[in-house]
């Protein structure tokens, strides 16, 4: 079958002119449907007062955790079967990365003055288990509705950027975690 030769020359020109169409409605604000993170991103803002102690009593500045990708639990020390869950979760997110696990710290934001039981800490080795020095500091995170409800993520340069929703799914958790270590250049 033989085109005739002012199909061809319109087609050839839809071959040119289709790709400059779709760039211009991707530049004014048509996108396509969907996203690929699954924990809210949050307005960057780098974390205040960071002084503190850890849970047995000895001065540490989070700023020591700087270069390290951080997935933070706030709450008190009691912690019930909601933070023992997100804990949990946050350990497995953390050894799923494989040879990135290195790159990833975990911490426990006390909110309160409280002891925590010695078994917790034997089931979650490498867990920074923090106290800030001044009791505003847990204000700076966010929440739909209380932000112990919630796992959050600091990037290396000390900037609180996801909150990760209430009773997360793991494997979406974890699926973030490794698309944010593979884009990352830092960490």
């Amino acid at each position: 079958m033989q085109l005739n030769p002012r199909i061809k020359f319109v087609l050839l020109i839809g071959v040119f002119v289709a790709p400059v169409v779709a760039a211009w409605l991707a530049y004014s604000g048509w996108h396509p449907a969907g996203r690929t993170n699954y924990g809210d991103l949050l307005e960057v803002a780098p974390l205040q007062q960071t002084s503190g102690t850890v849970h047995d009593g000895a001065p540490f500045d989070l700023g020591a955790l700087r270069g390290k990708w951080l997935m933070v639990h706030v709450g008190p020390a009691r912690c019930d079967a909601a933070c023992a869950r997100q804990l949990y979760l946050m350990r497995q997110t953390r050894i799923a990365q494989g040879k990135e696990q290195s790159r990833i710290a975990r911490l426990w934001v006390l909110t309160d003055a409280g002891a925590v039981a010695p078994a917790l800490l034997q089931d979650h080795p490498g867990l920074y288990v923090w106290h800030p020095a001044k009791a505003d500091f847990a204000e700076q995170f966010p929440a739909v509705h209380n932000r112990i409800d919630h796992i959050y993520l600091v990037d290396p340069l000390g900037n609180l950027m996801l909150r990760f929703p209430a009773q997360p799914d793991a494997r979406r958790m974890m699926k973030d975690l490794k698309l944010l270590l593979k884009a990352s250049q830092i960490g």
